[in-house]
């Protein structure tokens, strides 16, 4: 706190955040708010615990530490070295990896910034690689282009060729992306994706790796939480490096990581590779209040309760499948091996765009998403639902079969509101389900809708929040 002889200039260090910035506490406050009174149903997102949030927000964003631990380029950091050490060793306990045979950099900013300084350890600029495609549910990361425009790094920087899943279960096609490998020549294969409901074969990626000369890596920033409890098959057994966020069903703080095998005769230096490509090729000093939280959500990982979390993301994200296709829904792969689902509107004749809106409207948080086949990432015909924070907020599958109804209800109000808007556009779909129309209902359902979700989803917890007595902050929008 301030003193008596504190200077004038440096009193503002020493109050808290109500008082020195009231707008940003107030955008918390509503945010919070938010929070606690929606369904948060994108599948990349959950709710972190309330150590980890602590230990984000601590003293270690002070300082600064560019470089590795016992070869860093500032002084000050002997505790800084202890911390990410024992990041590493509680990353490498997390998945049950012997050290000797396994490293870690727990140092990348994000999951994209990861999957960047992999690439930049283990393929050269111009170097092909083979990712899954964007509309078959890969990641923007791996690869992706379109005719008009390379559109991330790793296209740009890299010649990509998209490997698919087949037309009629929409299950990674491995025989053709053999066929594909054997003319395009990769010299890096990744699997992972951002919306494939279903598991992946590492051990025939491997075969085709080790055909054509490739390496191998896994991006499981949507599974690694399941993985660590051994609920999906083990990709360490098979790749050079593994790459994760650890914010997802890892549910720890937003942040990246790479791992990266020892003993692989063809990179031996992979270590060297790895370290050099996050720092200083690709960022600067590590956010160690990040690394700090990380650490505690490995932690808590480790232990016996993450298992049965694990499990009941995967029930829970089955019972909403089973729930939607009861409904009449179309799903793609037919169901879910893991935290998401995705749902195929197209027969329906509406967009991801509009459900996403409508369910907005109502409290309930997801995100259109390509499906198999479109032909604009812009104007989806699916969106992508996951069971990550939902489960985190103590839901089982009753309550989830109480989630799909709402989702039910929205898009049969979404098709309502598309007909009494009389046009296909968004603003005009919008200006219906937010405005009073004369002799039409959409408005006062998406009302009546929402209210039901804030009143079902507030007799939930939220993680590190004392929700007992929690108030609607100022500002908040209750109407449109």
């Amino acid at each position: 706190m301030a003193t008596a002889n504190t200077p004038a200039f440096n009193k503002m260090l020493y109050a808290p955040l109500a008082e020195i910035d009231p707008e940003v506490k107030n955008i918390i406050d509503k945010e919070t708010w938010r929070q606690f009174t929606g369904l948060e149903l994108i599948a990349s997102e959950n709710l972190t615990s309330q150590a980890t949030m602590e230990a984000n927000g601590s003293i270690l964003t002070n300082k600064y530490s560019e470089g590795l631990p016992g070869a860093r380029y500032y002084g000050g950091n002997e505790y800084i070295d202890e911390l990410e050490v024992l990041c590493r060793k509680r990353a490498l306990t997390a998945f049950n990896l012997d050290p000797a045979v396994w490293g870690v950099n727990v140092q990348p900013y994000s999951g994209s910034t990861a999957n960047f300084a992999a690439l930049t350890a283990l393929i050269q600029p111009q170097d092909r690689l083979m990712g899954l495609g964007l509309p078959d549910g890969g990641h923007l990361t791996h690869g992706y282009y379109t005719a008009k425009k390379k559109m991330t790094a790793s296209s740009i920087y890299f010649q990509s060729y998209p490997y698919a899943i087949t037309p009629d279960t929409n299950l990674v096609d491995y025989a053709a992306l053999a066929a594909q490998a054997k003319v395009f020549k990769p010299r890096l294969v990744i699997c992972g994706a951002s919306a494939y409901p279903r598991d992946w074969d590492y051990g025939k990626l491997r075969e085709i790796c080790d055909k054509e000369g490739a390496f191998l890596m896994a991006d499981i920033a949507h599974t690694s939480g399941l993985i660590a409890a051994q609920e999906l098959d083990n990709p360490f057994e098979y790749c050079d490096v593994v790459t994760t966020t650890t914010h997802k069903t890892l549910r720890g703080p937003r942040a990246g990581l790479i791992f990266f095998r020892r003993d692989r005769p063809n990179a031996p230096d992979l270590e060297k590779r790895v370290n050099d490509a996050v720092f200083p090729a690709c960022q600067g000093g590590p956010h160690n209040n990040t690394i700090s939280a990380i650490a505690t959500s490995l932690l808590q990982v480790s232990r016996p309760e993450w298992k049965a979390y694990a499990k009941q993301v995967i029930a829970n994200a089955r019972a909403l499948g089973e729930s939607l296709v009861a409904n009449g829904y179309k799903l793609q792969t037919g169901g879910t091996d893991n935290h998401l689902v995705l749902m195929d509107l197209r027969p329906l004749g509406l967009t991801g765009s509009k459900v996403e809106k409508i369910c907005d409207l109502m409290g309930i948080t997801i995100n259109k998403n390509a499906v198999s086949g479109d032909a604009s990432a812009q104007v989806p015909g699916g969106i992508r639902l996951g069971t990550s924070a939902l489960t985190s907020r103590d839901m089982k599958e009753e309550d989830i079969k109480v989630v799909a109804d709402f989702l039910h209800r929205a898009v049969q109000l979404s098709l309502l509101v598309q007909k009494e808007a009389g046009s296909k556009l968004l603003k005009d779909f919008v200006r219906v389900a937010t405005t009073p129309q004369e002799g039409k209902q959409g408005y006062a359902q998406v009302k009546q809708l929402r209210d039901e979700v804030r009143d079902f989803a507030s007799k939930w917890p939220l993680p590190g929040v004392q929700t007992a007595g929690l108030q609607k902050p100022e500002g908040y929008h209750e109407d449109f």
